[in-house]
């Protein structure tokens, strides 16, 4: 059986779990289906890896936000500012190719019309 309260897995016949002190005899815990308990979720985590990804790739950071942002929220965090910060390089890199390709052509047309 595991522990209503931490999710570590205890004896059948224990009152009181062993690592975290929660009572056990009060009927099921919310979310377990007739005694039965799923362990946890893996730990969650900042993730620089996906952060990168999501650099990388702006639109799969959105999606892995809002998918993680309510089970895993520090890694939905991560891929989060990842997308967000793909986007702003993107923009700030594309207002810099704009400026010099209309600095190049006026530079031309100066030339020219000399």
């Amino acid at each position: 059986m595991y522990c209503k309260k931490c999710g570590k897995e205890m004896d059948e016949n224990m009152a009181f779990c062993p690592y975290c002190g929660a009572g056990q005899a009060d009927g099921a815990a919310p979310g377990m289906d007739a005694g039965r308990y799923s362990p946890p979720a893996p730990a969650d985590a900042r993730s620089g890896g996906f952060a990168f990804l999501c650099f990388l790739f702006p639109l799969v950071g959105l999606i892995l936000y809002l998918v993680w942002k309510d089970t895993m929220p520090l890694r939905a965090r991560s891929c989060g500012k990842g997308a967000i910060i793909g986007v702003v390089l993107y923009v700030v890199f594309l207002i810099l190719y704009i400026i010099i390709v209309v600095a190049i052509i006026a530079q031309a047309a100066s030339a020219a019309a000399i």
